[in-house]
């Protein structure tokens, strides 16, 4: 469903970390102390921070180099391995404070104990690190810097330049009490608690937008992307209206690095070229897959597509955006899936509009319905109607099971949002010839095909009111 990422270079800085799992039975508690005995049996290396979020780019399918700071140890060693594994570049400044590594010992699935081995990084080293991005940060499309308060990142202000600089996005998962030294980044991306320790505590989503907006501006950002654990996801930028997405989630085993993979995939997303508003909701989705797994671990292309199929194919879906189902279609097309396209006012919805619907379905896989706003009914049809107002007919045609994508149009003619869509097959009911319906020849340019047909006799919606009338009439 997602599109090719392989063409997008992303650039992930920041504090790089090995985490490591003993696993093991826990069947009798300790005679020493109140505590559960592991026979550990498995030894796993993974890696953590902005080294998960690298790999997670990877998983993805795009060009990925790492940047960060390591110590001359085995810790050090066994994290090379791990990215060398997934064909992650690298390149680390090294530092005596050694390689930070969390160890977690679980049993049965379950995390019994951690461990964090670390110690403050020099500053020299993460001047250092700022250097080497400030010289390399303009061979990529995009800048992710991971902040875990380590200390790579102590001097993320000239990195944050140098990637405007260069005309380079450049997005941060921050941490701390100061957001002042994410100025001028493109994107950040704190979750609830990371934000509200900025701004306040939010008594409501529209306190917490309003604050947003504020935060926005004081920061110089394009964009803010607030992760909301089971409540979803809200992105607020300068350019639209803000877009509140509910989570996915069905059943969270580990919360563990789930961050990293919403940072990933939103970042591989507007590196593709996809809108904040389609890099969301892929996050969204990439971060409903991971919480189901234990551990730091990556969410890969084919499983992000497999679980888009089960769920953004599901009858009834009303596109929150233009962009989205354009992204959409396209998923659709790539498929072998041909892709029908109708519109109307569909005001009051009855019989003759399922039936045709229905047949209109039957020509080809998908089915899109763009639907009249009311202001464009009201032009149509005089200042009596609609009758039933926009969101509610979108809601009751998003209910048929013919149906796939629903979306609202308020052009005169839907012809701008057709040659948009290009969708295989542009449906239209009535007495037409097919070179007078809208958007037809951008449909027959890309090499699709227009067809007209009848609607039901006896159904009419005009009929339907003009009979409702007469009854008021009668009594």
């Amino acid at each position: 469903m997602t599109r090719d990422f392989s063409n997008a270079k992303l650039l992930v800085v920041g504090d790089v970390m090995l985490d490591q799992y003993w696993t093991g039975q826990a069947q009798r508690i300790s005679p020493e102390a109140p505590v559960p005995v592991v026979k550990v049996s498995g030894n796993e290396m993974r890696a953590g921070g902005a080294a998960n979020v690298a790999l997670n780019i990877a998983a993805l399918g795009a060009q990925v180099h790492l940047m960060g700071i390591v110590g001359k140890d085995v810790s050090a060693e066994q994290l090379n391995q791990v990215l060398e594994r997934a064909e992650v570049s690298r390149d680390w400044v090294y530092s005596d404070s050694g390689t930070i590594c969390k160890l977690r010992v679980l049993s049965h699935h379950q995390q019994l104990i951690r461990m964090d081995f670390e110690k403050p990084v020099e500053a020299q080293c993460a001047r250092e690190l700022a250097t080497q991005v400030g010289l390399k940060v303009g061979e990529f499309d995009a800048l992710v810097l991971s902040d875990y308060a380590k200390g790579a990142l102590q001097f993320i202000e000239p990195m944050i330049q140098a990637a405007r600089e260069a005309g380079v996005p450049v997005l941060i998962d921050p941490k701390g009490d100061d957001f002042s030294r994410y100025r001028g980044a493109t994107l950040v991306k704190p979750n609830q608690g990371e934000f509200e320790r900025i701004v306040g505590v939010c008594s409501d989503e529209s306190n917490l937008l309003m604050k947003a907006e504020q935060l926005i501006q004081d920061l110089d950002l394009e964009a803010l992307l607030v992760t909301r654990s089971e409540h979803g996801m809200a992105l607020v930028t300068k350019q639209s209206k803000p877009y509140m997405l509910k989570s996915q989630a069905q059943e969270v085993f580990d919360v563990t690095g789930a961050g990293d993979t919403v940072m990933a995939t939103l970042a591989t997303a507007k590196a593709a070229g996809l809108s904040w508003q389609n890099a969301t909701q892929l996050a969204n989705a990439a971060a409903s897959i991971v919480v189901r797994k234990v551990g730091t671990s990556t969410v890969s292309k084919a499983e992000l597509d497999n679980y888009l199929q089960s769920t953004l194919r599901h009858k009834g879906y009303v596109a929150p955006s233009e962009d989205e189902l354009l992204s959409l279609v396209q998923a659709a097309q790539d498929q072998g899936e041909k892709v029908v396209f109708t519109n109307g006012c569909f005001d009051i919805l009855h019989s003759g509009h399922v039936r045709y619907l229905n047949e209109a379905a039957r020509l080809g896989e998908r089915l899109i319905v763009a639907v009249n706003s009311d202001e464009s009914v009201s032009e149509l049809k005089g200042p009596s109607r609609p009758i039933v107002p926009l969101d509610s007919r979108m809601e009751l045609l998003a209910a048929l099971s013919c149906v796939d994508w629903v979306l609202p149009f308020s052009e005169d003619t839907p012809e701008r949002l057709i040659c948009k869509l290009k969708p295989d097959v542009l449906v239209k009911g009535g007495d037409y010839q097919p070179e007078q319906i809208a958007g037809a020849q951008c449909v027959w340019d890309a090499g699709g095909q227009v067809e007209v047909l009848s609607f039901w006799d006896g159904f009419s919606t005009s009929n339907i009111v003009e009979r409702i009338a007469q009854s008021e009439d009668t009594k």
